[in-house]
């Protein structure tokens, strides 16, 4: 994947993160408010800045055009993921799982953010982006 390996201070952002879209609010390890069904799962991804590496803005741009195409018919919601001033653009989108991790995997994505139902939202980090101990 060669995605960034994730310290523990880089974990941290990833949770203290706001993700939204739509009418979802969500930090990770907290059940997300705004859901309209229990029993679906959302997962929320984004095309931009691939393996934790900052992109040009109209690189991004491109990008999330793209993964919009590929998720044409699906049905999805464009959103955000916010830590203070910064913000990446993300889609939420009802679909199964290993179609969505194979979609952040093209994308190069370090992980998405899973909702599933009422419970804690989940952060998934794809193959090759484990969590790396130590300090951060």
């Amino acid at each position: 994947m060669g995605g960034l390996r994730p310290t523990p201070s880089i974990l941290r952002a990833y949770c203290l993160s706001t993700y939204t879209a739509g009418s979802i609010t969500v930090r990770i390890g907290r059940p997300p408010r705004g859901m309209c069904s229990r029993h679906a799962d959302i997962v929320m991804l984004s095309a931009c800045n691939p393996g934790g590496r900052r992109k040009a803005d109209g690189w991004n741009e491109r990008m999330m055009w793209q993964l919009r195409r590929d998720l044409a018919g699906a049905e999805s919601c464009e959103g955000e993921g916010r830590l203070g001033r910064v913000a990446e653009p993300l889609i939420a989108v009802r679909m199964p799982l290993a179609r969505a991790l194979r979609l952040a995997a093209r994308y190069r994505q370090n992980a998405v953010v899973l909702l599933r139902g009422t419970q804690k939202a989940r952060l998934l980090f794809l193959p090759g982006c484990e969590p790396i101990s130590g300090s951060g």
